[in-house]
Protein backbone atom coordinates (compact mmCIF):
# COMPACT_ATOMS: atom_id res chain seq x y z
CA UNK A 1 0.00 0.00 0.00
CA UNK A 2 1.21 3.48 -0.70
CA UNK A 3 2.32 5.32 2.09
CA UNK A 4 -0.04 8.51 3.50
CA UNK A 5 1.16 11.60 4.25
CA UNK A 6 -0.71 12.88 7.22
CA UNK A 7 -0.02 16.24 6.56
CA UNK A 8 -1.54 16.48 2.70
CA UNK A 9 -4.07 19.50 2.83
CA UNK A 10 -6.39 21.09 0.75
CA UNK A 11 -6.69 25.01 1.18
CA UNK A 12 -8.82 28.24 -0.88
CA UNK A 13 -7.67 31.36 -0.47
CA UNK A 14 -10.58 32.79 1.02
CA UNK A 15 -13.68 31.95 2.32
CA UNK A 16 -14.47 27.82 2.95
CA UNK A 17 -14.28 24.50 1.32
CA UNK A 18 -17.54 24.45 0.59
CA UNK A 19 -18.55 24.56 -3.28
CA UNK A 20 -20.67 27.19 -4.55
CA UNK A 21 -22.16 25.15 -7.37
CA UNK A 22 -24.74 22.94 -5.48
CA UNK A 23 -25.00 19.81 -7.59
CA UNK A 24 -20.69 20.05 -6.51
CA UNK A 25 -21.45 20.22 -2.88
CA UNK A 26 -24.10 17.54 -2.88
CA UNK A 27 -21.86 15.16 -4.80
CA UNK A 28 -18.99 16.11 -2.29
CA UNK A 29 -21.47 14.93 1.04
CA UNK A 30 -22.41 11.89 -0.70
CA UNK A 31 -18.33 10.82 -1.13
CA UNK A 32 -18.00 11.74 2.09
CA UNK A 33 -21.23 9.33 3.38
CA UNK A 34 -19.75 6.72 0.85
CA UNK A 35 -16.13 7.34 2.60
CA UNK A 36 -17.25 6.90 6.05
CA UNK A 37 -18.67 3.90 5.25
CA UNK A 38 -16.19 2.10 3.98
CA UNK A 39 -14.56 2.52 7.34
CA UNK A 40 -14.22 -0.94 8.62
CA UNK A 41 -13.75 -0.20 11.88
CA UNK A 42 -16.90 1.95 12.08
CA UNK A 43 -19.24 -0.91 10.46
CA UNK A 44 -17.89 -3.54 12.73
CA UNK A 45 -18.88 -1.12 16.09
CA UNK A 46 -22.28 -0.18 14.13
CA UNK A 47 -23.25 -3.44 13.26
CA UNK A 48 -22.66 -4.49 17.14
CA UNK A 49 -24.66 -1.74 18.22
CA UNK A 50 -21.86 -0.61 20.35
CA UNK A 51 -22.48 2.48 20.31
CA UNK A 52 -26.05 1.71 21.47
CA UNK A 53 -29.99 1.30 19.76
CA UNK A 54 -29.00 4.62 17.41
CA UNK A 55 -25.63 3.46 16.02
CA UNK A 56 -26.81 3.78 12.58
CA UNK A 57 -27.23 7.55 13.17
CA UNK A 58 -24.38 8.51 15.06
CA UNK A 59 -22.76 7.08 11.80
CA UNK A 60 -24.44 9.41 9.63
CA UNK A 61 -23.38 11.75 12.02
CA UNK A 62 -19.83 11.66 11.90
CA UNK A 63 -20.23 11.76 8.52
CA UNK A 64 -21.84 15.43 9.08
CA UNK A 65 -19.06 16.54 11.18
CA UNK A 66 -16.20 15.43 8.39
CA UNK A 67 -18.32 17.19 6.00
CA UNK A 68 -18.39 20.65 8.34
CA UNK A 69 -14.82 20.75 8.62
CA UNK A 70 -14.65 22.07 4.80
CA UNK A 71 -17.66 24.02 5.40
CA UNK A 72 -15.83 25.87 8.99
CA UNK A 73 -12.70 25.94 7.05
CA UNK A 74 -10.16 26.86 4.24
CA UNK A 75 -7.87 24.67 5.12
CA UNK A 76 -8.33 20.23 5.67
CA UNK A 77 -5.41 18.21 6.13
CA UNK A 78 -5.14 14.46 6.50
CA UNK A 79 -4.89 14.66 10.38
CA UNK A 80 -7.37 16.72 10.83
CA UNK A 81 -9.96 14.34 9.50
CA UNK A 82 -8.32 11.49 10.92
CA UNK A 83 -8.62 12.57 14.47
CA UNK A 84 -12.14 13.78 14.29
CA UNK A 85 -13.02 10.24 13.21
CA UNK A 86 -11.01 8.90 16.08
CA UNK A 87 -12.60 11.35 18.52
CA UNK A 88 -15.96 10.32 17.47
CA UNK A 89 -15.24 6.67 17.36
CA UNK A 90 -13.72 7.18 20.77
CA UNK A 91 -16.94 9.50 22.57
CA UNK A 92 -19.91 7.73 20.41
CA UNK A 93 -18.74 4.25 20.25
CA UNK A 94 -16.00 3.89 23.26
CA UNK A 95 -14.09 2.46 20.95
CA UNK A 96 -10.44 3.20 20.55
CA UNK A 97 -8.52 2.67 17.17
CA UNK A 98 -4.74 2.30 17.44
CA UNK A 99 -4.70 1.40 13.21
CA UNK A 100 -4.13 3.37 10.46
CA UNK A 101 -7.75 2.68 9.17
CA UNK A 102 -9.18 6.27 9.93
CA UNK A 103 -6.46 8.01 8.36
CA UNK A 104 -7.10 5.82 5.29
CA UNK A 105 -10.66 7.33 4.99
CA UNK A 106 -9.16 10.91 5.51
CA UNK A 107 -6.60 10.29 2.28
CA UNK A 108 -10.02 9.04 0.73
CA UNK A 109 -11.83 12.07 1.40
CA UNK A 110 -9.51 14.63 0.11
CA UNK A 111 -9.20 12.57 -2.75
CA UNK A 112 -12.91 12.61 -3.56
CA UNK A 113 -12.66 16.25 -2.94
CA UNK A 114 -10.25 16.57 -5.47
CA UNK A 115 -12.35 14.94 -7.77
CA UNK A 116 -14.90 17.11 -7.27
CA UNK A 117 -13.10 19.99 -7.82
CA UNK A 118 -12.71 18.87 -11.62
CA UNK A 119 -16.34 17.39 -12.02
CA UNK A 120 -15.37 13.96 -11.91
CA UNK A 121 -17.55 12.63 -9.54
CA UNK A 122 -17.01 8.75 -11.24
CA UNK A 123 -15.20 7.33 -7.85
CA UNK A 124 -18.70 8.64 -5.80
CA UNK A 125 -21.25 7.40 -8.48
CA UNK A 126 -19.49 3.73 -8.55
CA UNK A 127 -18.91 3.50 -4.32
CA UNK A 128 -22.81 4.81 -4.25
CA UNK A 129 -24.29 2.37 -6.90
CA UNK A 130 -22.32 -0.32 -4.51
CA UNK A 131 -23.75 0.74 -1.24
CA UNK A 132 -27.29 0.33 -3.10
CA UNK A 133 -26.81 -3.21 -4.20
CA UNK A 134 -25.51 -4.17 -0.44
CA UNK A 135 -28.57 -2.62 0.97
CA UNK A 136 -30.67 -4.35 -1.27
CA UNK A 137 -29.37 -7.41 -0.83
CA UNK A 138 -29.98 -6.55 3.19
CA UNK A 139 -33.32 -6.46 2.35
CA UNK A 140 -33.51 -9.25 0.63
CA UNK A 141 -32.55 -11.07 3.37
CA UNK A 142 -34.71 -10.05 5.83
CA UNK A 143 -37.82 -10.83 3.18
CA UNK A 144 -37.11 -14.07 3.53
CA UNK A 145 -36.61 -14.31 7.27
CA UNK A 146 -40.38 -12.20 7.54
CA UNK A 147 -42.03 -14.36 5.07
CA UNK A 148 -44.58 -17.03 6.60
CA UNK A 149 -44.45 -20.06 5.39
CA UNK A 150 -47.82 -21.81 5.36
CA UNK A 151 -46.42 -25.38 5.65
CA UNK A 152 -44.32 -24.61 8.59
CA UNK A 153 -46.41 -22.05 10.87
CA UNK A 154 -44.47 -19.83 12.84
CA UNK A 155 -43.63 -20.84 16.10
CA UNK A 156 -45.41 -17.71 17.89
CA UNK A 157 -48.84 -18.95 16.34
CA UNK A 158 -48.62 -22.34 17.97
CA UNK A 159 -47.79 -20.14 21.35
CA UNK A 160 -50.78 -18.40 20.64
CA UNK A 161 -52.65 -21.66 20.42
CA UNK A 162 -51.31 -22.73 24.05
CA UNK A 163 -51.91 -19.48 25.81
CA UNK A 164 -55.66 -19.66 24.29
CA UNK A 165 -55.99 -23.92 25.52
CA UNK A 166 -54.30 -22.83 28.92
CA UNK A 167 -56.88 -20.15 29.18
CA UNK A 168 -59.98 -22.64 28.23
CA UNK A 169 -58.80 -25.06 30.85
CA UNK A 170 -58.59 -22.26 33.79
CA UNK A 171 -61.89 -21.24 32.96
CA UNK A 172 -62.72 -24.77 32.95
CA UNK A 173 -61.38 -25.13 36.41
CA UNK A 174 -62.81 -22.06 37.41
CA UNK A 175 -66.37 -22.94 37.03
CA UNK A 176 -66.27 -26.43 38.32
CA UNK A 177 -64.70 -24.37 41.82
CA UNK A 178 -67.62 -21.80 41.55
CA UNK A 179 -70.41 -24.13 40.78
CA UNK A 180 -69.49 -28.03 42.77
CA UNK A 181 -72.45 -30.38 42.14
CA UNK A 182 -75.00 -30.56 44.57
CA UNK A 183 -75.11 -33.55 47.19
CA UNK A 184 -77.60 -35.58 48.32
CA UNK A 185 -78.44 -35.27 52.54
CA UNK A 186 -76.57 -37.55 54.66
CA UNK A 187 -78.54 -39.77 56.42
CA UNK A 188 -76.99 -41.89 59.52
CA UNK A 189 -78.12 -45.59 60.35
CA UNK A 190 -80.39 -44.63 63.25
CA UNK A 191 -82.52 -41.64 60.72
CA UNK A 192 -80.84 -38.59 61.75
CA UNK A 193 -79.26 -36.29 59.12
CA UNK A 194 -76.33 -34.75 58.96
CA UNK A 195 -76.80 -30.92 58.60
CA UNK A 196 -74.55 -29.23 56.13
CA UNK A 197 -72.85 -25.88 55.89
CA UNK A 198 -73.38 -23.66 53.62
CA UNK A 199 -76.81 -25.58 52.44
CA UNK A 200 -79.93 -23.56 52.48
CA UNK A 201 -83.20 -24.74 51.25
Amino acid sequence: MTSIDPTDFIEVPEGTLTFQNEKQQAKFELGVCMAVYKWDELNIAVENQWGGTKSNEKRDWISGIVIELFNDSKVVDNQLIEETLLYAMYDEFETQIDNDSALEIAALILKIYRQVQVENYNLIDESYNKWLEKESKKKEIQKVHIEKDPNNPDISDSEDDEDEDDEKESEDVDMDVDKPEPQGPIIYDDGFELVQKGRRR
